[in-house]
C-alpha cells in the first residue's frame, strides 16, 4: 500500500469516528433509534460513550503526519472494536429493530479487523 493511499484510509477512519462521536453527542435520541437500541435509552450514557469513538478518532488523524503513532493507535482501535463486538454478540437478540444486533455486530468485527489489518500494515 503507498503511503498516500496509507494516510488516505487514517483520514476517512478518523474522520468518520468523530462523525460517530459528534451523532452520538448531538442526537444521542437518533443514535438509539437508528442502531443504538439495546436495552432502555440513557442519553448520558451516549454521550460519555461517545469519547470512545472521539478519541480514536483523534488518534487516528494525529497519526496521519506521525507514523510512529500509526501501530499503536490502529492496534488499540482494533482491541476496541473487537471487545466491543463480543459485547454485541452477547446481547445480538436483544435490539431493536431485530436486524440492528446482526449488522451492528458484523460492521464491528469486520471493522476491528479492518484496523487490525492496518495495524499490521503498519
Amino acid at each position: 500500500m503507498t503511503e498516500p493511499s496509507f494516510r488516505a484510509i487514517l483520514v476517512a477512519f478518523g474522520i468518520s469516528q468523530l462523525a460517530l462521536a459528534g451523532w452520538m453527542v448531538v442526537s444521542p435520541e437518533s443514535f438509539f433509534e437508528s442502531i443504538g437500541g439495546f436495552g432502555g435509552r440513557n442519553d448520558h450514557y451516549i454521550r460519555d460513550n461517545a469519547a470512545f469513538p472521539f478519541a480514536i478518532g483523534v488518534g487516528l488523524l494525529v497519526a496521519v503526519s506521525r507514523p510512529s503513532w500509526r501501530f499503536p493507535v490502529l492496534l488499540v482501535s482494533a482491541v476496541w472494536y473487537l471487545a466491543h463486538s463480543v459485547n454485541h454478540l452477547v446481547d445480538i437478540g436483544e435490539s431493536d429493530p431485530d436486524w440492528a444486533g446482526p449488522v451492528d455486530f458484523a460492521v464491528l468485527v469486520i471493522t476491528g479487523l479492518t484496523l487490525m489489518l492496518l495495524a499490521v500494515l503498519a
